[in-house]
């Protein structure tokens, strides 16, 4: 009897065995076909063919094995979604953040194209009145390093003055046409010395000065009149000394040309020359004694103790070259010792 028990025994062990090894297979199996679909679910995920919706009711399920049963593609799809949904909202956080910077970027761009733009016509209005010394201190106020003084070496000496006694700096430009007088010279050294200042002097171009005096001699004005003279020895000089600044102050009065100038105002946007950023409108002409008659120029002048061009005693009122300047008689307007 026992050797046949022992059989059974045996018969037994090796029917546990070979289902313990056969569930162990089942598992393997049941654990591959959930990595194989969990692989296939994820790179589906990020494929751009499927973004937001779970897997179709046709797809493949894994039949049921024993007890167990793996959960068909639909619902695995569910994690997937997850991380898609995952990368989805980075990346739509990424593009709104970069949107709003870029929005940012564009109001601040816009800020910055935005420049003041001054009203001089009405800016001319609430200054008709005013001294020339508070005009003088309001264009170096607005202008700064980008303004200067037109000093031709008569009596607009006064503005030098002005402009010092606003106590802010200033600079002076003054065109060297190669035939001033020689007391125009010798003020110009005085007034460097007097208010410590270095004067800008723009000179006509060599060049263009001797193709004139070659082909027509040292005064062709007398014959042809003094368009090109002028042209070449003072129009393009200044235009090159006012391509460099924002704004210029000039010495132009009302009384000193009834016919031209006569409705000078105090400031205006210059009608004919360029600034430096160009074109029309880039430059302010400022002239603060336009409303100041001849007279208390020279009042002004006095009770400073300006130095002046000998020139005005000897009967020179208005002073340019030398070849083109006169004294005036008395009773004669300032402007008929000027060439015109």
């Amino acid at each position: 009897m026992p050797p046949p028990k022992k059989r059974q025994n045996t018969k037994l062990e090796k029917t546990q065995h070979k289902n313990k090894k056969n569930l162990r297979t089942l598992f393997r199996e049941i654990w591959f076909g959930v990595k194989m679909a969990l692989a296939i679910n994820v790179s589906s995920s990020s494929s751009s063919a499927i973004s937001s919706s779970s897997f179709p009711s046709s797809d493949l399920k894994v039949t049921k094995i024993g007890s167990l049963r793996l959960l068909n593609r639909t619902n695995v799809s569910a994690a997937s979604l997850s991380l898609s949904g995952k990368r989805s909202s980075v990346k739509a956080l990424n593009v709104q953040s970069i949107t709003k910077e870029s929005i940012v970027a564009s109001e601040v761009t816009e800020k910055l194209d935005v420049v003041e733009v001054e009203d001089f016509e009405e800016l001319a209005k609430r200054l008709e009145n005013a001294s020339p010394l508070e005009i003088m201190d309001k264009a170096l106020e607005k202008f700064g390093n980008d303004i200067a003084i037109a000093f031709s070496g008569a009596e607009d000496v006064a503005l030098i003055e002005y402009a010092h006694l606003t106590g802010r700096p200033y600079r002076v430009f003054s065109l060297d046409t190669g035939r001033l007088n020689p007391e125009t010279y010798r003020l110009f050294d005085t007034v460097e010395k007097h208010y410590g200042i270095r004067i800008e002097y723009m000179f006509p171009d060599a060049v263009e000065v001797q193709a004139l005096v070659r082909n027509k001699g040292l005064f062709s004005f007398y014959e042809d009149g003094h368009q090109e003279c002028c042209r070449i020895r003072k129009v393009r000089p200044l235009r090159r000394a006012l391509k460099g600044l924002r704004a210029w102050i000039t010495g132009q009065r009302k009384d000193q040309s009834p016919g031209t100038r006569s409705e000078i105002p105090v400031v205006q946007v210059d009608p004919v020359f360029e600034g430096l950023d160009g074109g029309v409108g880039s430059l302010v002409k400022w002239n603060p004694v336009a409303n100041v008659e001849g007279n208390d120029v020279w009042n002004f002048l006095r009770t400073m103790d300006v130095p002046v061009n000998t020139l005005h005693a000897a009967g020179y009122v208005s002073i340019g070259c030398e070849p083109c300047t006169r004294a005036v008689l008395p009773g004669q307007h300032e402007r008929e010792g000027r060439w015109d």
